[in-house]
């Protein structure tokens, strides 16, 4: 099974990085996917799953849940302000954190709640207009708001540039965290997550290399 190949192929990273078996979380990213495809990997024992958008989570895993018990699902595409209040009840992570009013509605949401999922910054790393994340040049002071606001910072997140080596954006990843005391590092994807996990990633996010080739309606 290709979930199986992908976690065969973790532990060797891990295992090449002289890294602890078992400190990279594999999130298998289940968006665009049919139910029948994620059924497979929670039938194959997965239990921690990503997903892009608000509404088709809201869809899909209360069912699954129902079905094969404690399911972690983590936010990993942007996230509009006004969808904040349904994503703090659904995600036990978000790993897009990436601006201060969405930062200033998670403390509304957690303060109201008692609790709030683990929250990770993503970061623009390769500084590009068109992505989302904060600057570089942004995120200590960006990160102090959030640490005065409460908020349960996680780690860092980054998707770099396409066509370009990962692995410099990686270690800038790393060394924003290390310099601000955090410790998850969500980076690496399908065609990357070696280079992530050598680099020192805790989450690598892996989907169609799990599921197959998405399709969109």
């Amino acid at each position: 099974m290709a979930l199986q190949a992908i976690l065969d192929r973790i532990r060797a990273a891990e295992a090449q990085a002289g890294r602890v078996a078992g400190s990279v979380q594999l999130i298998a990213v289940s968006k665009v996917q049919p139910d029948a495809r994620v059924r497979e990997v929670l039938a194959a024992g997965h239990r921690l799953f990503g997903e892009n958008y608000v509404q088709e989570a809201a869809v899909k895993w209360p069912g699954f849940r129902a079905e094969f018990g404690a399911v972690q699902v983590h936010m990993i595409g942007p996230l509009q302000t006004n969808k904040a209040k349904v994503a703090v009840e659904l995600f036990d992570a978000i790993h897009t954190v990436d601006r201060a009013s969405l930062a200033e509605k998670l403390a509304k949401l957690a303060q109201a709640r008692g609790v709030c999922p683990q929250l990770f910054v993503q970061v623009n790393t390769g500084a590009e207009p068109q992505k989302a994340g904060v600057l570089p040049g942004d995120l200590d002071g960006f990160l102090t708001t959030c640490r005065s606001m409460d908020l349960p910072l996680a780690g860092l997140m980054c998707i770099p540039p396409e066509g370009e080596d990962s692995g410099p954006h990686f270690a800038m990843l790393a060394g924003m965290a290390a310099r601000n005391g955090l410790s998850g590092l969500s980076m690496g994807m399908s065609g990357d997550f070696e280079a992530a996990i050598a680099a020192g990633a805790t989450h690598v996010r892996v989907g169609s290399a799990i599921f197959g080739a998405r399709h969109y309606g």
